[in-house]
């Protein structure tokens, strides 16, 4: 009997919901999420996306094929070269600039998340690393889609975040979670109840740092 990520999800169902429908996510869609709140959470994203192009530098280190090593190249180079100078743009529209974002303390929950992904990637394989990451990848997917199917969530001008919304339901960002999803799945058809066992603990530990990662920008934790 093979496995798929949905079992990773079924795995850890109540903090998987917790994760996707944070009261941070809620508020960001019917547009009652504080600002100061909203600009928190993106000063310490931007730190998280440095440490995301670390992971996948880790995972080109792990590849046992070609094809693995060609997939953590072109992620790291996306994040890099695209995704980092995004972010750099959207904290400009919220008056934080690149300044300040070079001096930025790491908040607890920053450092605690990036950390566990990367000390999971060194001490496991490319599998592990890949699961450790997947609530960041595959979870901000879902959750544009999630939110999208709430009739309490506002779009267009007359929310502030919706900008935000756009970028993890935009076709690019929905192609990189299907593909992840094609690549977990593939791998975890092989593995044994053991095996899945393991990797559903890195799963539910790094779902539920994401939650303390929303929970964190909520309430200006550093």
């Amino acid at each position: 009997m093979g496995y798929c990520f949905t079992d990773l999800t079924t795995a850890c169902q109540d903090d998987w919901r917790a994760y996707i429908e944070h009261d941070f996510v809620q508020k960001l869609g019917n547009a009652t999420l504080p600002e100061a709140s909203f600009r928190h959470y993106l000063k310490q994203d931007y730190l998280f996306l440095i440490h995301f192009a670390r992971a996948y530098a880790l995972a080109a280190y792990k590849s046992p094929t070609l094809a693995d090593l060609r997939q953590a190249h072109e992620g790291m180079k996306a994040i890099v070269d695209v995704e980092l100078g995004l972010h750099l743009g959207f904290c400009r529209e919220w008056g934080i600039s690149e300044e300040e974002l070079a001096e930025l303390p790491e908040a607890r929950a920053t450092l605690a998340y990036t950390r566990y992904v990367l000390d999971t990637g060194n001490r496991g394989d490319l599998l592990d690393l890949h699961v450790a990451l997947a609530p960041c990848l595959v979870g901000y997917g879902e959750i544009a889609n999630w939110l999208n199917a709430q009739g309490t969530t506002v779009r267009g001008g007359d929310n502030a975040y919706d900008a935000w919304i756009a970028m993890y339901e935009g076709e690019e960002f929905q192609d990189a979670m299907r593909a992840e999803l094609e690549w977990l799945d593939a791998r975890l058809a092989d593995v044994t109840p053991a095996r899945f066992n393991e990797l559903s603990k890195i799963f539910r530990d790094a779902t539920r740092l994401e939650i303390d990662f929303w929970q964190m920008g909520l309430t200006l934790a550093e």
